[in-house]
């Protein structure tokens, strides 16, 4: 059934949808945003999630010694081959047993897709993902780290770890160094 009303009706329908977006987009406005001033202020009010994957390191205790025992769980895991891991059989002069000795633990953070595979893989909590994200590098051939060798110390950022400064919604964190 035709209406016979089709061309005021369209221009009433096309209003109606104009006051709908405009009604939004006023809200919107005058909401409180937050802007944070990077890198300017990176030190003081950046806030980074405890959850984010930025990038792969051993555990270590209180000696510094790592976890691993080269069972190579995470580098099957790996989607795209991120991981290499370089062990060699010695045999324990206690037990008489051979045991897997970890040589080197090479990891790709340029080809990493962050997917956390590694880590569920790994049967003795060797490995986890922190929240450190400045990664940025001019060589590709420095984002290949040697877990293994590298103690991790927290990153560039003070108490990235911790997540970094508190987060406040709706506060300009516009303030310098």
């Amino acid at each position: 059934m035709a209406n016979n009303n089709s061309y005021f009706g369209g221009i009433a329908d096309a209003l109606k949808t104009l006051t709908t977006g405009l009604k939004t987009t006023m809200k919107e406005y005058f909401t409180p945003k937050s802007t944070e001033q990077y890198p300017e202020n990176r030190k003081t009010t950046l806030h980074v999630s405890k959850r984010h994957r930025g990038r792969l390191v051993f555990k270590r205790d209180e000696n510094g010694a790592y976890k691993c025992v080269a069972c190579t769980m995470c580098e099957k895991a790996c989607p795209n081959g991120t991981i290499k891991i370089t062990h060699e059989m010695v045999t324990d002069e206690a037990t008489g047993k051979k045991k897997r000795k970890l040589v080197d633990y090479q990891y790709d953070l340029g080809d990493c897709m962050f997917c956390q595979l590694c880590v569920n893989a790994c049967n003795f909590d060797a490995i986890e993902f922190t929240n450190d994200f400045e990664n940025s590098v001019f060589d590709r051939n420095s984002l290949v780290k040697h877990l293994d060798k590298e103690v991790y110390d927290g990153g560039s950022l003070p108490n990235i770890i911790d997540g970094g400064a508190p987060m406040e919604i709706g506060k300009f964190n516009t303030k310098t160094k």
